[in-house]
């Protein structure tokens, strides 16, 4: 009886292990399916940031590189913003002084016309 016990005890043991191979190989494929998605992807990255700088040379193109860009990216988009802002800023006082500028030129030509 305790030889049946032991029996069943190392059948379940074995299946377990074999449920644990199957485990283990599907996250070793998915771990490198995910490398290959993340390859695919810093590539994708640096042909939109930079198309000469993306696999021409066939080498693979680094995480630092990628952050690289990206930050370039995003200083560059954060100064057109700046400067938009102070070209609108600098549009709005023209206007206003256009304003100033014609609002006076009507008194003027007002006053002219009473002059007659």
């Amino acid at each position: 009886q305790v030889e049946e016990k032991l029996k069943a005890n190392c059948a379940r043991q074995a299946g377990q292990l074999q449920e644990m191979g199957r485990r283990e190989h599907l996250l070793r494929a998915e771990l490198q399916r995910a490398g290959e998605q993340l390859e695919s992807f810093k590539t994708q990255v640096m042909h939109v940031c930079s198309p000469s700088a993306a696999g021409t040379t066939g080498k693979s193109i680094t995480e630092k590189q990628v952050v690289e860009k990206v930050r370039q990216l995003s200083d560059e988009n954060q100064q057109s913003h700046e400067r938009e802002k102070c070209l609108q800023e600098e549009l709005s006082r023209r206007l206003a002084k256009e304003k100033e500028v014609s609002a006076n030129f009507e008194v003027f030509k007002n006053s002219l016309q009473e002059l007659r």
